[in-house]
């Protein structure tokens, strides 16, 4: 599909500087202007739908339709923030003195470090960069390493509208080559990452001693409570689409049900039926619900829990096994496949 290079600590320091050095002017532009590139990177973003979205689908692994959704949401979420630009008020406060005028002013923070993962590569470095470029922020981002085209085409589009060199930097690499001389550069005031706990974790740490203001938004447990006088069928739909979803690699992904006695069993029997039903394989496919995962460690990952769960005493009903290749569809190539999709 493309080849990235491999960002180093070089990289990163560069991509700071060039952050910093943009800063004043960028910060000092009228924010309703800051907002028109928002604005216009969207309309590019429209322009190129279908071609994004198939890209993003033999990138990451979703269906199409799920990245058609996915891209036409980045584009609103540009469109939302580039018009918070003509909406950052400042606020009037009463005073307890005479002739005492209390206001608020808005400013930027400075440098933002943004680091994201796979499970949404188009959207969520929009909603990092959006808010945080309206605001007067400049901005370095790291994408997922296992899909840095998705968000490079944010990128793309947002420095074909003309923004001021500097005021947003891509740099790609793993987490643990470029990561760590992101968050550490003096120039950066605040950090959003999504990711794993463990990572997450460790990154708060190192951030908060600097005073740096920090996001995270980190890996769930999510279950889904179904009571007893719930309609079944709706129940059923719900607990699929939640389940498997983007093929399940979402933080949001439902991951267990706690559902009621009386309706237990009559619903598991849907629930089997309905999964039974899902079609595996290439994404582009019309007729597929679940792409394949991201890359063979997640499979493995995938593999593991499911084996966990049998022996802390888990009954398999469906599944459970990776498809082989008379049972798969290809992901298209130029040449052909060495090993199932």
């Amino acid at each position: 599909m493309a080849s990235f290079q491999a960002s180093g600590p070089e990289d990163v320091l560069a991509a700071c500087e060039a952050a910093a050095k943009a800063l004043p002017a960028w910060s000092a532009a009228p924010a309703p202007r800051r907002g028109e590139h928002l604005f216009k990177a969207a309309e590019l973003l429209e322009s190129r739908l279908a071609k994004i979205s198939e890209e993003m689908t033999r990138e990451e692994g979703k269906t199409l339709p799920e990245a058609k959704g996915e891209v036409k949401r980045a584009i609103n979420i540009l469109r939302y923030f580039g018009g918070e630009g003509a909406r950052q008020f400042s606020y009037q406060i009463p005073s307890e003195r005479e002739n005492v005028f209390c206001y608020t002013l808005r400013k930027p923070l400075g440098v933002v470090g943004a680091h994201h993962s796979v499970e949404f590569p188009s959207a969520i470095p929009a909603w990092k960069m959006a808010p945080a470029l309206v605001a007067g922020n400049t901005v370095v981002i790291k994408p997922a390493s296992l899909a840095p085209l998705s968000a490079y085409r944010i990128v793309e589009a947002l420095h074909e509208t003309g923004i001021p060199a500097g005021v947003l930097n891509y740099v790609t690499g793993s987490g643990g080559a470029v990561g760590n001389t992101l968050v550490e550069h003096p120039a950066v005031r605040a950090v959003s990452f999504t990711g794993s706990c463990e990572v997450g974790n460790a990154l708060y740490e190192k951030v908060t001693r600097r005073k740096v203001r920090v996001q995270l938004e980190m890996g769930g447990k999510n279950p889904t409570i179904v009571l007893k006088d719930s309609d079944l069928d709706y129940a059923a739909d719900v607990l699929v689409n939640g389940a498997f979803f983007s093929t399940g690699q979402k933080c949001t992904a439902c991951s267990r049900a706690i559902i009621e006695k009386p309706i237990y069993e009559p619903l598991l029997e849907k629930l089997v039926a309905k999964t039974r039903k899902l079609k595996v394989g290439n994404g582009l496919e019309g007729d597929v619900q679940i792409g394949p995962a991201v890359d063979a460690a997640q499979l493995e990952t995938d593999l593991k829990y499911i084996e966990i769960a049998k022996n802390d005493g888990a009954k398999l009903l469906c599944g459970g096994k990776r498809l082989r290749e008379e049972s798969t569809t290809w992901v298209t190539s130029s040449s052909p496949p060495s090993s199932p999709a």
